[in-house]
């Protein structure tokens, strides 16, 4: 994607922060430092593929802000990866950190590539050399990586290593999403799609939607839709459509969802399922459901199908899932649109959690971490929810008023040095 481009990533993301800020009437000063990114590092690493040949990766580190406290961010590992997307996403790791009043700043990487086309033993040595190249910025005290598309346990657990290993000793708070082995927290992998489902149900209660008996399609079946499939059928839903990158499925009376996850972990598809309707993979955003949650890349719900999505609440699983454009049409239409920087933070919210637990080497049950989210998602949902109906505007530019404000406050107390 190209910044150029009215639907990547970053200009959906400059184009909210300008919004808010006219909103906000935040002062030119600031306004000019937190529309663009403090740092960004850009790498090219040899590595030697298991016929002995070497191949030219390029990988990225982006620091947005860290006025509130270290960088926080995941590391995307996928063939479409441009700095543009770093860039886009290392702000709304800033925005996201300040609504959920985490104390941490903005931070987003990853490598162009393909992890299912490597072998195990050639991902490894890309990540590790990949974190060599990128350890002049990451680190406990500076930037904290943690998983994204691509990238899962095993993957901060080399690079945990390798950052322990250029140290001398074990650094387990360099990064979170670790194995629960090595410092990780009880409840990371399922706290986005954790988070998720606290608020969609809050939200559905308050505007006076009855959860039980809900009808929710997803796009995107990994991390996030994923486990929001099965915590929102916890709570009563009825999950009838998903999509992987193959195709959706549908079935009107529910999905079997034990056989789509063990589908998935054996390395299958949805292409290979045979227990539901085949659609189209973006049909599933244009189903007659209550909740669609849109939890697979950026600008999957623009001007050109927004007018066609009949949910009535729309819960944004991935970051940007939704353009500038797709907001007003929804918002026009009564849509109710839960935003990417309040409904997702469960990820960084344990995150957070896990980090302090490795800088205090005591740690923490999987009871206390999910009630421990369920405190701080609910505090946020709330604060977004006052703040929308006491200045007349959407939950998103709620969330952004908060966020900007927040980061614009600590930027300027700290001042500019020298």
């Amino acid at each position: 994607m190209s910044g150029n481009n009215e639907r990547s990533a970053l200009s959906i993301a400059q184009r909210q922060f300008d919004a808010t800020a006219d909103a906000i009437g935040l002062d030119d000063a600031l306004r000019v430092m937190l529309r663009e990114v403090k740092r960004e590092l850009v790498v090219h690493f040899p590595v030697e593929m298991d016929d002995g040949s070497f191949e030219v990766f390029t990988g990225f580190r982006v620091q947005h802000n860290i006025a509130r406290g270290p960088a926080k961010g995941g590391l995307r590992y996928h063939p479409a990866m441009t700095l543009d997307d770093a860039r886009a996403l290392a702000m709304y790791m800033t925005w996201k950190t300040a609504v959920a009043d985490v104390p941490f700043g903005g931070s987003k990487g990853g490598v162009v590539c393909d992890p299912h086309s490597l072998s195990v033993t050639e991902l490894e040595r890309l990540t590790r050399r990949f974190t060599t190249e990128i350890s002049l910025i990451v680190g406990a005290d500076r930037d904290i990586p943690a998983p994204d598309l691509g990238t899962g346990a095993q993957v901060m657990a080399w690079i945990m290593d390798t950052l322990s290993m250029h140290a001398g000793f074990s650094v387990p708070a360099s990064v979170t999403g670790k194995p629960t082995a090595i410092g990780g927290s009880e409840g990371r992998f399922t706290g986005p799609g954790r988070g998720l489902t606290m608020v969609t149900v809050l939200a559905m209660r308050d505007v006076g939607l009855d959860p039980a008996g809900a009808t929710v399609a997803i796009q995107g079946f990994g991390k996030v839709g994923g486990v929001s499939a099965e915590l929102l059928t916890a709570e009563g839903m009825r999950v009838v459509a998903v999509s992987d990158s193959t195709c959706g499925l549908y079935r009107g009376d529910g999905l079997d969802l034990a056989a789509l996850r063990h589908l998935k972990e054996e390395g299958g598809s949805f292409s290979d399922y045979g227990g539901a309707d085949r659609l189209e993979r973006d049909e599933v955003l244009t189903l007659d459901v209550d909740v669609l949650v849109p939890a697979a890349l950026e600008a999957q719900i623009s001007e050109r199908n927004a007018g066609k999505v009949r949910a009535k609440v729309v819960a944004e699983g991935a970051n940007a899932a939704l353009t500038t454009e797709a907001d007003a049409v929804l918002d026009d239409r009564g849509v109710l649109v839960l935003p990417d920087i309040l409904v997702n933070a469960g990820g960084v919210i344990v995150s957070y959690f896990e980090w302090v637990q490795d800088i205090q080497a005591y740690f923490w049950g999987s009871g206390d971490v999910n009630a421990r989210l369920r405190e701080v998602m609910t505090r946020s949902y709330h604060h977004v929810r006052a703040e929308a109906q006491a200045h007349d505007v959407t939950l998103r530019e709620a969330a952004f008023r908060i966020a900007v404000t927040k980061v614009a406050e600590a930027t300027k107390v700290r001042g500019i040095y020298p």
